[in-house]
């Protein structure tokens, strides 16, 4: 029989003349590395969509969560600020402008630094009314406080569905009933709109979200396992949202810019893979968090655990130790290897008081000291142990300082 001549058959020659464009394939070029580039975008996108229930045309690729509730806030807001406002050319804007009441916007006392700075900011330069809703001292929020502030003037209801500081997990389709029959009894479809940070859940909790009851949803993937440097806005068909950033078309006209699509196909692989083995990591966590809590509690009576010790994040565990400033604590841990946190990343170091601490526990002086530990897929009982240890130690070193 003749030999087949493999030596013959030839990949065809690719030569990429399109740096102009972007040095990776653009998904917005029709030239045949953009059409596939394209496709692995959609790709991606198809997968997000499937986890949350939606269709692709709802999923928003943004830069991360930061972006992500900016956007939500923003693009909610703004149109409603401007066509709440008497705007004569050339004049700036300021509250006594307004034709009539300004849009309001509702949220609470423990949101994210990227929710409540951009509402206050708002706030501030007079563009918005703002009722920021205090949470109960578990941590979580009344969803009556926050249906008795809607009004005919509120634009938006923004809610963290699990606190990236004590873990709390908030009753979110109790909140989204509350927004829904105001708006049966307004007689209205549209607003209020109901958004809601996903960002620190998207690990271990229900991310469905025509069972959450959400208009927007955020999420970043560098809260997840080999997720990328990239975030989500779920937005529900028919609701709208303006662009806060200017250019081109991309993201159905919501978000312009080149998409990073190797972040993006890594995003969508990692969120996958979580939602897939997040029963399994729940269970084996909250055994570990438990475990940790109790020894916690049995070395170290004195200490305050931060929020509700159920209603919360399986991988959460957060203390207040007295008379020792958080900043040492998180210090003196990273010397012995042990990386905690005091607080959100994005406010670590300024020597204060996390503001989610303060809103559950009013005592709280700037030299109490608050540790946040938050487990992963690689935490092991032994570096509970470890932790344990270590802590001791150094709990007694700095008492004879602090005490």
């Amino acid at each position: 029989m003749p030999k087949s001549n493999h030596k013959s058959i030839k990949k065809p020659r690719k030569i990429y003349l399109d740096y102009a464009s972007s040095a990776q394939p653009n998904p917005s070029s029709i030239h045949k590395s953009g059409v596939e580039a394209k496709i692995s975008l959609q790709n991606a996108r198809r997968i997000v969509a499937n986890i949350l229930g939606s269709r692709l045309e709802e999923v928003i690729f943004t830069s991360g969560g930061t972006e992500s509730n900016n956007l939500a806030i923003l693009g909610t807001a703004l149109p409603q600020i401007f066509s709440s406002y008497n705007h004569p050319t050339g004049s700036s804007l300021g509250a006594k402008k307004f034709k009539q009441t300004p849009p309001h916007i509702i949220t609470t006392n423990i949101e994210h630094p990227s929710v409540l700075e951009t509402c206050k900011i708002l706030e501030k330069r007079g563009l918005v009314r703002l009722s920021i809703i205090p949470v109960e001292t578990n941590g979580i929020v009344d969803p009556l406080k926050i249906k008795k502030e809607l009004n005919k003037n509120t634009v938006l209801v923004s809610v963290v569905y699990a606190n990236n500081e004590i873990g709390t997990i908030q009753p979110v389709k109790e909140i989204a009933k509350a927004v829904r029959q105001f708006k049966k009894l307004q007689k209205v479809s549209i607003y209020p709109l109901f958004h809601v940070d996903a960002v620190q859940g998207s690990n271990y909790l229900d991310l469905n979200v025509e069972k959450l009851g959400v208009d927007l949803l955020s999420l970043s993937g560098s809260k997840i396992e080999n997720g990328g440097k990239v975030g989500v806005l779920f937005k529900k068909k028919l609701v709208p949202l303006s662009p806060i950033l200017h250019g081109g078309s991309q993201e159905w006209g919501i978000r312009p810019g080149t998409e990073n699509l190797e972040e993006i196909i890594k995003f969508s692989k990692a969120l996958k893979e979580a939602q897939k083995i997040k029963e399994k990591e729940k269970v084996r966590l909250a055994k570990l968090r438990d475990y940790f809590a109790m020894n916690l509690r049995q070395t170290f009576p004195s200490l305050i655990f931060n929020g509700d010790l159920v209603n919360r994040l399986p991988n959460n565990l957060n203390i207040t130790i007295k008379n020792i400033p958080s900043d040492l604590l998180v210090i003196e841990l990273s010397e012995k290897g042990i990386m905690a946190s005091s607080k959100s990343a994005c406010k670590e170091g300024d020597g204060k008081v996390s503001h989610v601490i303060k809103a559950i526990n009013k005592n709280i002086k700037d030299t109490d000291g608050s540790l946040r530990f938050s487990f992963g897929r690689k935490t092991k009982k032994s570096d509970l142990d470890f932790t344990l240890k270590k802590l001791k130690d150094i709990l007694k070193k700095l008492k004879k300082w602090y005490t």
